[in-house]
């Protein structure tokens, strides 16, 4: 019980710290913090590894789960299954969602990204430009 309290208190002073001094806590903790800039996301992953660390993490089940959620990646690009890319096309607005196999639109499972933008299209695309993940060519 000590030790849950204690963790209570150091999550709420995180509230009230800047990136700097969160860097400090996580260095104190855990060795060198993660390479991050946002405020904002350090302060919840710390406040996620100190209720951990008091509590317990996460159970077998659902680190077996994430574990299959691995990412897929489109030409380069890292995307979670589930996630879905939508983009407007000529008047209606289409989705693609990443699955393990590959990327399924309109009940097919495409093997590449840029196969589902070809098969919208009905011209060849690249998939990752087509769903605006990378620049126009210039």
């Amino acid at each position: 019980m000590i030790r849950t309290t204690l963790c209570a208190d150091e999550i709420k002073a995180l509230e009230r710290i800047g990136l700097d001094a969160l860097r400090d806590v996580w260095r104190r903790h855990y060795g060198a913090p993660p390479k991050l800039r946002s405020s904002e996301l350090l302060r919840l992953c710390l406040a996620w590894r100190l209720q951990a660390e008091a509590l317990g993490g996460l159970n077998h089940d659902a680190c077996r789960k994430l574990r299959r959620c691995a990412r897929l990646q489109a030409e380069g690009i890292e995307l979670g299954v589930g996630a879905k890319l939508r983009r407007e096309w000529r008047g209606s607005i289409v989705e693609v969602t990443v699955e393990e196999d590959g990327f399924r639109y309109e009940g097919r499972v495409f093997k590449s990204l840029s196969a589902a933008a070809t098969a919208i299209a009905g011209s060849r695309w690249n998939g990752p430009r087509f769903f605006g993940l990378r620049p126009a060519a210039r």
